[in-house]
């Protein structure tokens, strides 16, 4: 049938043709196969509300997009795959002017005419090898994905041309051109290789972040997720500090800054002509070089400054963020994170005081902080009592609770052990001490200030990440081969990519750090019947431990192939030491400590031969990944069956995976009445972890008196973290919509209904 109540369409040279709407039935009955719970109708009735004479063809099937992403919910779920498969056939005809994808070699010759895909890749296959490749790829797999993971791949991960927005690929190609891309200088079983990682990523059972599925196979050469970078107390060092923060900047990293070592306000400089001006302008320094230059140029960046607690300003800094103040008192568009150790917990429970001291006056006491506890216990007390030393003290129990006061109200004051941090690490801390973290607390490695931006004595930390979807796991055996993957490809990667800083080539090729995180693990409970409870305690640690085994095992497997990490001496893997020789005994309380794998065997070829990577696990944050996977976001229990994610190109709708058969199974985040359960099972996962992870606390004051979450409940589950030996805390997250972020700085923030989140100025690396 042509033409619609007098509707024309203006094509892309301009003519103007009647609306044809046989055209939108074929679209729809092709998008609505087999798919049940879904009308054609419906889509058709909401679009034609929006129709209007001229309009162009291009903008028509946005509409039928839209009118299906507007079906989804709880009720309707199935949408979401409707609108998917909408978008699926709009790329493909968008990308090669027809449904059905050309040969791959063609694609990628036509991608690398264009400068879009890195010649190199053609230097390493043969004709043959990309006829075998076109013949395995399966472009099918589009037709599995949900509504927001095809937002996510054509607003953020297919490459194409911004301003014109012409894409260049489609998702199946961009998995087989990530495989092929990590795996091209093996020599043995290459293409072996190939296959089973396409396999694995396309179909969900590894998760990648934000730098490699945009930047692999493109001319691009910096995949690492997350940089760290401590500052020293010189000018020189502070400024090679702000150098290397533009530069990782603007390669879409989240940056970790160190300026812990930074003297105090009032705090002489040289003969004492002159004082020092404090840590606040320094900050609004490093704050400038975070925001001076976006990420991939679609976001400004983002980064967490790490400060000890007792550094002497700590009254001005903790409130940095908070809308209080001044702008001249204020640092508001980063995030912060304040260390602790045992001491500053046995003060608060003791109800003793803390010391606030200037770094530059004490001595050792910077040091000791993170690779004695005792002599920093020794230090502290010592300088303490020492009467020509600048110093002021406050009870303990005021000093946590303005932290706590701040931490609730912005959402985005952080915490970070340091004692745990080194003791229970794959580094030996005595000469190899972690001095911070990431910007989203799931990293923790080696730092060394620059003292100047080409000072190869310094290093830079990244960390490169994914994660293996334990949603899709049914046994702890099946880890093997994920595990391996994993591995495997991020190790490629460490010497694929470049490094525009000496300070982070060296110590990233001489560490080799990986981070292999988790996602889906509300769903993985879900299936099993369990909540964030003591109900999942031993299934997360059964599963908890193959997935450690496995990693390190993989690791361990390739040192032998390729040669152990040349740091490898700087590691508690040389001396068979492994994660669960460290961990926190209270863990014992919760599950009872059992060996299912051979450990004794690992230990003994780590002494032997060494390992390949100085770490291996981190639990990041996994919101755009879990939306790609249509899986929950990491370890989080989800908001809402049904959530909703503000961004740039309007609001994404995610329902939960299995929604049919286990809506009354999930443990949702607002219904749960505590954190306990789930800072317990972090605490068993990070029995198995060399690394950290980003534990959000998240409260509903429905649960309390009032409506007001109490301060003694959020310090005891301040303590309770402590004990479990967590290393960091990310997020406080409030269901009543206190510390709630504006629209463009959080992604993935609570608003006051509870399940919508937004899309922010952050780092979407870490992110995966």
């Amino acid at each position: 049938m042509n033409g619609i109540n007098g509707i024309n369409v203006t094509k892309r040279d301009g003519s103007i043709q009647p609306f044809n709407l046989d055209k939108v039935h074929q679209v729809l009955e092709w998008a609505t196969e087999d798919i049940t719970g879904v009308s054609m109708s419906e889509i058709e009735l909401k679009a034609n509300i929006q129709l209007f004479d001229k309009i162009p063809a291009y903008d028509i099937h946005e509409l039928l997009i839209k009118s299906a992403a507007e079906l989804i919910s709880e009720n309707t779920p199935n949408y979401q795959f409707v609108a998917a498969r909408l978008i699926s056939y709009k790329l493909r005809k968008e990308a090669y002017a027809q449904y059905n994808p050309p040969h791959l070699l063609e694609i990628i010759k036509n991608n690398v005419d264009l400068g879009v895909y890195d010649a190199d890749i053609l230097m390493h296959y043969t004709d043959d090898d990309w006829n075998e490749l076109n013949e395995y790829i399966k472009h099918d797999r589009d037709n599995t994905f949900t509504y927001a993971g095809m937002e996510q791949f054509r607003g953020k991960y297919l490459v194409q041309d911004r301003r014109s927005k012409i894409v260049y690929e489609t998702p199946q190609i961009l998995y087989m051109m990530i495989s092929a891309t990590l795996f091209s200088n093996y020599k043995e079983e290459r293409l072996k290789y190939v296959k089973e990682y396409y396999d694995a990523i396309s179909q969900f059972y590894i998760s990648l972040p934000t730098p490699i599925m945009a930047g692999v196979r493109t001319p691009t050469r910096q995949f690492s997720s997350c940089v760290l970078i401590e500052s020293g107390d010189s000018l020189d060092s502070i400024n090679a500090t702000a150098t290397s923060i533009v530069k990782y900047i603007s390669k879409k990293a989240g940056i970790g800054i160190g300026a812990g070592q930074i003297r105090a306000l009032g705090a002489k400089i040289g003969d004492g002509s002159v004082v020092h001006t404090g840590l606040i302008p320094f900050l609004k320094y490093f704050q400038s070089a975070v925001k001076s230059c976006s990420q991939g140029g679609v976001r400004g960046g983002a980064a967490t400054v790490y400060l000890p607690l007792w550094h002497y300003e700590f009254e001005d800094l903790v409130v940095l963020k908070n809308n209080k103040g001044t702008e001249e008192t204020r640092v508001r568009h980063m995030d912060y994170a304040f260390q602790f150790n045992k001491l500053m917990y046995e003060r608060l429970l003791e109800g003793g005081n803390i010391t606030f001291f200037d770094p530059n006056d004490v001595p050792g006491l910077y040091d000791s902080f993170f690779n004695d506890q005792d002599k920093f216990k020794e230090l502290y007390e010592k300088y303490e009592r020492a009467t020509s030393i600048r110093k002021k003290s406050l009870p303990a129990l005021e000093v946590f609770s303005a932290f706590m006061t701040e931490r609730k109200d912005t959402g985005r004051i952080y915490v970070m052990n340091v004692d745990h941090a080194n003791e229970h690490s794959s580094f030996n801390h005595e000469t190899t001490p972690i001095h911070m973290s990431n910007l989203c607390c799931e990293i923790d490695l080696p730092t060394k200030p620059l003292t100047h931006y080409d000072d190869a004595e310094g290093e830079i930390s990244l960390c490169t990440l994914s994660a293996i979807n334990w949603g899709l796991i049914n046994e702890p055996a099946e880890f093997e081969k994920y595990c391996n993957l994993s591995v495997r490809a991020l190790d490629e990667l460490l010497d694929y990519q470049g490094y525009p800083i000496a300070a982070a080539e060296k110590g990233t090729l001489a560490r080799r750090p990986l981070g292999v995180g988790i996602i889906n693990l509300a769903y993985f409970l879900a299936k099993r019947g369990l909540k964030y409870d003591e109900s999942a305690y031993e299934i997360v640690d059964e599963y908890a431990e193959a997935w450690s085994y496995y990693l390190i095992k993989a690791s361990a497997d390739i040192a032998l192939e390729k040669g152990k990490v040349i740091y490898n001496s700087d590691t508690k893997y040389s001396g068979g030491v492994l994660p669960i020789d460290t961990y926190k005994r209270a863990i014992d309380k919760l599950v009872k400590p059992t060996e299912r794998l051979p450990w004794d065997e690992l230990r003994t070829q780590l002494k032997a031969t060494g390992i390949r990577n100085s770490t291996l696990m981190a639990l990041m944050p996994a919101e755009t990944s879990a939306q790609i996977s249509n899986s929950t976001n990491g370890i989080e229990p989800p908001r809402a069956l049904v959530s909703y994610k503000q961004s740039k190109d309007g609001v994404l709708a995610q329902v939960v995976p299995g929604y049919h058969h286990l809506k009354n199974k999930y443990d949702l985040l607002w219904e749960q009445k505590s954190p306990e359960g789930y800072l317990a099972i972090c605490g068993i996962l990070q029995k198995y972890i060399d690394q950290g992870i980003s534990v959000n606390t998240s409260y509903n004051p429905e649960n309390y008196e009032d409506s007001k979450v109490p301060m003694s409940v959020m310090l005891k589950d301040l303590i309770k973290s402590y004990e479990y030996g967590l290393k960091q805390l990310y997020y406080f997250n409030t269901y009543d919509g206190a510390g709630e972020m504006k629209e463009d700085e959080h992604p993935y923030y609570t608003g006051t209904e509870g399940n919508i989140m937004t899309d922010d100025e952050d780092c979407e690396a870490c992110v995966i």
